[in-house]
């Protein structure tokens, strides 16, 4: 198993075409031209509209900050830094409120038809195990991930992945903020 590690300290922040934040893309797999996951951070500073990705499946988490509000076509929803993710279609743009001021905030992003992703908190002791085509997983804390049978230290806002078909097992051993990335084919 290769693993993979981007800091996003070493990712420049790129203007939204609203002006409303920056995004800071981690990765575009298995290329930028061509993606079929994408993995972001965005600084909102901002009220204002989401982007619209059109055949895309988005799957939103708070990192920092009070939470934002967001309105969908199936109504309204306030998310949290200690909420789950939130899934929704790339086409909605859905309208995000800042009632408690700017936010950071994780976006997987994939491409319908090219598997089925997913997002969820990760805690310490949780695992993710099993074959996997597509694995990540990013911390905004520092942590120790035990991957079979080596102990790997993460720092603060990293995002970690690797591509295989084979049965891993990841754990989380300690940390904060962490969300565990997955996709299968």
């Amino acid at each position: 198993m290769t693993l993979h590690r981007v800091h996003l300290a070493d990712c420049p922040p790129q203007p939204w075409r609203n002006g409303g934040g920056t995004t800071r893309e981690l990765l575009a797999w298995p290329q930028a031209a061509d993606w079929r996951l994408r993995v972001s951070v965005a600084d909102v500073d901002r009220d204002g509209p989401f982007s619209p990705f059109p055949g895309v499946e988005r799957w939103f988490a708070v990192i920092d900050g009070e939470g934002v509000e967001l309105t969908l076509p199936t109504g309204s929803m306030s998310v949290g830094p200690a909420d789950a993710p939130v899934r929704f279609d790339g086409e909605a743009a859905p309208a995000c409120r800042l009632p408690g001021g700017p936010s950071r905030d994780l976006n997987l992003m994939h491409r319908r038809g090219a598997g089925s992703a997913a997002m969820r908190n990760a805690r310490p002791g949780g695992s993710l195990d099993g074959s996997l085509f597509w694995r990540g997983l990013y911390v905004a804390d520092d942590a120790l991930l035990d991957l079979d049978e080596r102990t790997e230290p993460v720092s603060a806002d990293t995002l970690l992945w690797s591509e295989s078909g084979e049965a891993q097992s990841w754990r989380l051993r300690s940390g904060g903020r962490a969300w565990w990335l997955t996709l299968e084919a």
